[in-house]
């Protein structure tokens, strides 16, 4: 607690957050340090952070004399406003990275962020005027099948991936009839604005991003892209097999136990839509595995297969370095997706009220998950020597697991 107050002013902080109430009761700074404070105590409910709050020493800490009920604390955070909320979080990721807190994260110099989709709850009944929608198809009670819409809300996430610490920057819902893409290009547009060209260096996405427009947007802002290929479709795909297959790599290194075999193909075409030349690596990683086969432990030979399309200026990097960019990807799945609530799954969709979120769909589970950002990303990179908050730091809570006593850890 001491450091978290000393290092980055939560009670500054808390105050500065706004929600909709025209005539509230209790105070809002009182209503955003508790929730602050109840993920550095790594409070599982609302109803258990309800109890908490009848505690004197909590009662100073927010000061606020009485007993917040979770009610209160539902009602608020869903009206509170997610601008304010981002620009807490990347106040706190300025902050964090002139101290050097994502030091240990660069590999080779550089700071890469992980973009992908997560969608976070679905519904067959209840909507809101944000919700995406889909066809499915289901059983009856005579066992037939029949279609029927679907609704759902689905964001795209960008993470700032290394091997130490791992921080979910901003989040952007998907708005209806459009694609990953387009979220994603929002997102990072504003990340631009909020944390500054050179916050980071490259950009990561899978294969669903691997595509000429997408591309040709990112590196224009600036950020070079290590996007996976996947599609063989594409002529570039068969054309990198084609120069690849029964030629010695260009690279070999040993990475975690693996034997890793690297191809580089550079000034390759990849469609008519991005016309500027880009880089293919290929890699083939091969490993033994021990597995038990009957009553017999034995060892097995592993190999998978990666190719990964380079757009922008990474000409000096090494195949290797390529292939332990694109590796890091995989930590937003890992550290964010896995991480999330399934009982939310669930729940009723909530809609805020009219004219309380400036981006659609972002409701009061995104609001929370943006609150518990603002904290988290506070104990990853607290030193060891500070006490609990370096056990803290082991965390990924989040707020949207808070509902109404329903917590999964």
């Amino acid at each position: 607690m001491r450091y978290a107050q000393k290092m980055f002013h939560l009670n500054f902080l808390a105050g500065a957050f706004t929600d909709s109430r025209l005539h509230p009761e209790i105070p809002g700074r009182a209503i955003s340090l508790t929730l602050l404070l109840g993920e550095v105590a790594q409070i599982p409910s609302l109803l258990q952070l309800q109890a908490e709050t009848q505690l004197p020493q909590w009662q100073q800490w927010v000061g606020y004399p009485e007993r917040i009920s979770d009610d209160a604390l539902d009602y608020v955070s869903e009206r509170m406003d997610p601008g304010k909320l981002r620009r807490g979080a990347a106040w706190i990721n300025r902050k964090l990275k002139r101290g050097k807190a994502f030091a240990e994260n660069k590999v080779n110099g550089l700071l890469v962020i992980s973009l992908d989709a997560n969608e976070q709850f679905c519904s067959d009944h209840r909507c809101c005027e944000d919700c995406l929608t889909r066809q499915i198809t289901s059983k009856d009670a005579q066992g037939q099948p029949v279609q029927h819409i679907q609704y759902y809300h689905k964001q795209v996430y960008a993470q700032l991936s290394g091997p130490k610490l791992s921080v979910i920057l901003d989040v952007e819902p998907m708005r209806q009839g459009e694609e990953e893409c387009a979220a994603a290009l929002r997102l990072l547009a504003r990340l631009r604005e909020s944390h500054g060209p050179r916050f980071f260096d490259v950009v990561l996405v899978d294969a669903w991003y691997t595509n000429g427009p997408f591309l040709k947007a990112v590196v224009e802002m600036g950020w070079p892209v290590i996007a996976v290929l996947k599609q063989d479709r594409y002529d570039i795909y068969q054309e990198a097999l084609a120069l690849t297959n029964g030629r010695s790599p260009d690279e070999t290194v040993e990475r975690d136990g693996r034997q890793v075999e690297i191809w580089d193909l550079r000034q390759m075409t990849f469609t008519e839509t991005y016309t500027e030349p880009v880089r293919v690596v290929r890699v083939r990683e091969s490993w033994k595995q021990r597995e038990r086969i009957g009553d017999q432990w034995v060892l097995k030979e592993k190999e998978q297969n990666w190719i990964w399309i380079v757009a922008g200026d990474l000409d000096g990097y090494a195949g290797s370095v390529i292939r332990d960019w694109g590796h890091l990807r995989w930590k937003i799945e890992n550290n964010a997706f896995k991480r999330t609530d399934p009982g939310l799954a669930a729940d009723p969709l909530r809609s805020p009220s009219p004219g309380l979120s400036p981006s659609p769909a972002l409701d009061q589970n995104h609001r929370l998950h943006a609150l518990s950002r603002l904290c988290h990303i506070a104990w990853q990179a607290a030193p060891a020597g500070e006490g609990h908050v370096a056990g803290i730091a082991q965390t990924n809570l989040s707020f949207t697991s808070m509902r109404r006593g329903r917590a999964v850890l």
